[in-house]
């Protein structure tokens, strides 16, 4: 067998790695991981048969411009670390003078870590206006065992992290739909406060708002103060339903009437939906198994898949 040549040699180790499936953070974006790394392999493919190493020369793996790219990923520093509950922090991040990520809504954008060697990514939706100058703010709920759960519990401030994007997004215009109806689990609550807050501050926006927030038990609801904020508009309506609460007696005065213990279920969405003043465009952000259960029960209640958005 003959030996490689060390021209070979040299051109095995410049051929981009295939990505594993821990890096692909499965949320459909555009271009994927796998797209980016196709698009490298037959860039070196074409440089390895031209023998031209500086075609090359173009890739670059991550840029210290600070600005957002859906193909490279640009590094951010930690500028403040907030815990929320138990599990869930609030991260702000610095963008360089006054300029912004400029999302539009409901946008996310996929975090890399490298723990124990293995790169993992996962998409999170920033919970901070898209216009936001200067910052921008992720809530992110850490796993005990979750590999990049692991790796973002080390951030303090002045850490940096590599970001790429922004992906996916719903197509939100003003007055589009009568009623939206928000059905948010944990930390689905994420990409729906961007939305809420910009139904918020435009006054010519006239959009009814249902928000259902589940979550485990009142302890555990995130933004609690941003949130009471936003249920004292006119038109923005918001439920809790707490999984492991059995009364309301413990919450506070200002929760009760607004809150329902257990589960949601096909008479809860029912119950709510008749709340509704039209009938709503859904919206729905959480766990396979949420999305799985809620569409069923939108579906007794009537509601037609083309009157859902998924995040």
């Amino acid at each position: 067998l003959q030996a490689m040549s060390g021209s070979e040699q040299d051109w095995l180790a410049l051929r981009p790695q295939e990505p594993s499936p821990s890096q692909c953070c499965g949320s459909g974006c555009k271009p994927c991981i796998y797209d980016v790394y196709e698009k490298e392999l037959a860039q070196w493919e074409r440089a390895k048969a031209m023998q031209d190493k500086s075609l090359l020369m173009g890739k670059k793996e991550q840029s210290n411009n600070s600005e957002l790219n859906p193909d490279t990923f640009t590094a951010f520093s930690v500028s403040s670390v907030e815990q929320l509950t138990e599990d869930t922090y609030q991260y702000k991040f610095e963008l360089p003078g006054n300029s912004s990520l400029r999302l539009s809504l409901g946008q996310h954008i996929v975090l890399r870590g490298v723990v124990n060697g293995l790169e993992v990514q996962r998409a999170y939706t920033p919970i901070s206006p898209g216009n936001a100058e200067g910052y921008f703010e992720v809530l992110i709920k850490c796993y005990e065992v979750g590999l990049m759960s692991q790796y973002i519990k080390t951030w303090k401030r002045g850490d940096v992290v590599f970001w790429r994007g922004p992906f996916g997004g719903f197509p939100y215009q003003p007055n589009k739909h009568g009623e939206l109806l928000m059905l948010a689990s944990g930390t689905g609550l994420a990409p729906m406060i961007p939305i809420l807050q910009s139904i918020a501050d435009d006054e010519e926006d006239e959009t009814f708002v249902t928000l259902v927030g589940c979550f485990p038990t009142f302890d555990k609801i995130y933004l609690k103060p941003l949130l009471q904020d936003l249920a004292r508009y006119w038109n923005i309506r918001i439920f809790y339903v707490l999984s492991q609460e059995t009364s309301l007696e413990k919450l506070p005065w200002s929760y009760r009437e607004n809150t329902y213990t257990g589960r949601l279920d096909e008479d809860l969405m029912k119950t709510i939906i008749n709340s509704c003043r039209r009938r709503p465009f859904v919206l729905i952000c959480g766990s396979s198994a949420f999305h799985e259960d809620t569409s069923r029960y939108l579906k007794v209640a009537g509601i037609e898949e083309n009157s859902c958005f998924v995040f």
